[in-house]
């Protein structure tokens, strides 16, 4: 069948919104029983459970309010599959209009932001952005399929060049076992900072720009499904089961849910070269597809749900489960009350709190601080917020990878009284020392947790540095029952260093 070039798909916008919205808050079905899964193997009373108790928690509210899972909504990533004769430049079209009323809206953060001068866009557009991948085929009804993989997952990416030599497990080799190793160690050194339990796409063979593109397309299969290679089905069965031997647990707190899906394709290279890419994501792992009517552009049917199928809940109950033994902190908090602090204690946080994420501690070490932060709660969150009636309002607030921050956060520390540090992921040696030195403390919140996190946010009380766009600029805050796990302690004490080396010991056992 050809389709008319001036076919107008009357609604093929809202189409694409629809998609959007649902993909930023509703988790498909493959992911949640996955999760369920992990939920269920998960020693109880553990650090790791309480982190899938929020993490279940969570993917109930964004589905109860159709607001974003995680605030960080990535790098909108949409694949298309059009019939012969249907207007691919109209669809471009639709689709950048569609993004940028979704983040005038709420369901997207505005994430484009210009490479050169640092300036975010404000609405998603941008040179590059979004990611489009337009494909021809033989059937009547259009396809689109949209991703949404946030920063944190995306910078634990990681690509071997074989033959190479592998932390914990030496030479890997060009053959099975070689891309074995890599396999494994991609889950290893992803730890906490790619928001575990994660999954992995993965490209053997290909060029190095290709091979990734091929990894995160595999991203795209349910978590269920058996690859059609047994050869590549055992392998993935294979990675599943020890991937999850590893220790590295829910947001890299220790245990036994590491991995929730792995998905492998091969493709042929040149003889010069072997290639393992590995597309890494979260456990919000938000994928979600279409199929349209090529003439209206109106929904056919949904590709990985059934809207006509009640979503169940993830949770039992509601927030976090409370056992009485919680600290309670209210800002400002003094060098005691963090001192008195150690790796393990579970702290809910009422009162003042401040948003820093990149740009505001690259400026913190050359300006003054734009207000006082002396014995203050500063958080590594990059928000989704919304203007009503000249009033900011939060709508999704997780934490974001603090290790980003770590060549400034003991100077941060330092010079400005910060005494306690919330984010995800944990930070490095240099942290740990200015911890210790100043008398301050490291938070670790649930990556991820975006609504629940919101909820706990009472009223925006201002905001500085608005020059670097809403996720960069400093949001003054007022929370009430913000809850997060020490990992990171004043006497020199942090879970993130511990984990590591228990699990790279257990990397090099497998």
């Amino acid at each position: 069948m050809v389709y008319a070039q001036v076919s107008t798909m009357l609604h093929l916008e809202e189409s694409l919104f629809q998609l959007i919205a649902q993909t930023s808050s509703n988790l498909p079905p493959d992911v949640r029983k996955a999760l369920g899964v992990a939920i269920a193997i998960e020693t109880p009373n553990t650090q790791s459970a309480q982190a899938l108790s929020i993490i279940a928690t969570n993917i109930d509210m964004a589905q109860g309010e159709e607001s974003p899972i995680c605030q960080d909504t990535g790098m909108p990533t949409f694949v298309v599959h059009t019939p012969v004769g249907v207007n691919q430049i109209l669809i471009r079209k639709a689709i950048r209009s569609a993004v940028a009323e979704a983040t005038k809206k709420g369901k997207l953060r505005p994430n484009s932001v210009d490479s050169i001068t640092g300036t975010n866009s404000g609405n998603n557009l941008g040179p590059e952005t979004p990611l489009l991948h337009f494909e021809q085929w033989e059937e009547d009804e259009i396809e689109i399929k949209l991703i949404l993989k946030g920063g944190g997952c995306e910078n634990k990416n990681i690509q071997y060049s074989l033959p190479c030599e592998v932390e914990h497990l030496g030479r890997a080799d060009r053959d099975l076992a070689g891309v074995k190793k890599c396999l494994l160690h991609s889950v290893w050194q992803a730890q906490g900072q790619g928001c575990a339990p994660g999954a992995i796409g993965v490209c053997i063979g290909s060029d190095r720009g290709h091979g990734y593109a091929v990894a995160k397309d595999q991203l795209f299969r349910t978590l269920d499904d058996l690859n059609p290679d047994a050869v590549l089905a055992k392998l993935e069965a294979e990675i599943l089961e020890e991937a999850n031997k590893l220790g590295v647990g829910a947001m890299g707190f220790g245990g036994k849910a590491s991995l929730i899906g792995c998905k492998i394709a091969a493709a042929n290279r040149l003889p010069a070269s072997f290639f393992v890419s590995v597309a890494y994501d979260c456990w919000a792992f938000r994928r979600l597809g279409v199929r349209l009517n090529p003439e209206t552009g109106e929904i056919v049917h949904w590709l990985y749900r059934d809207p006509s199928e009640d979503v169940k809940r993830m949770s039992e109950v509601e927030g976090f489960p409370l056992t009485g033994k919680e600290v309670v902190l209210t800002s400002p908090v003094t060098e005691e009350q963090a001192r008195s602090l150690k790796v393990g204690d579970v702290v809910v946080i009422n009162g003042d709190m401040y948003t820093g994420r990149d740009n505001v501690h690259h400026y913190l070490m050359h300006h003054p601080a734009p207000t006082d932060l002396n014995g203050a709660v500063l958080y590594h969150c990059g928000p989704v917020m919304l203007k009503k009636d000249d009033k900011w309002y939060v709508t999704a607030a997780g934490p974001t990878t603090s290790i980003r921050e770590e060549p400034y956060q003991a100077d941060v520390i330092r010079n400005f009284g910060v005494r306690v540090v919330i984010g995800k992921g944990g930070m490095g040696p240099k942290t740990l020392a200015g911890l210790k030195e100043s008398g301050a403390v490291y938070l670790n919140g649930i990556g991820g947790a975006a609504q629940f996190y919101a909820r706990t946010i009472k009223e925006v009380k201002g905001v500085y540095l608005e020059q670097f766009g809403i996720p960069e600029s400093m949001w003054h805050i007022r929370v009430e029952g913000f809850a997060a796990i020490v990992t990171m302690d004043s006497h020199g004490n942090s879970l993130h260093a511990d984990v590591e080396k228990a699990t790279g010991a257990a990397l090099r056992d497998l």
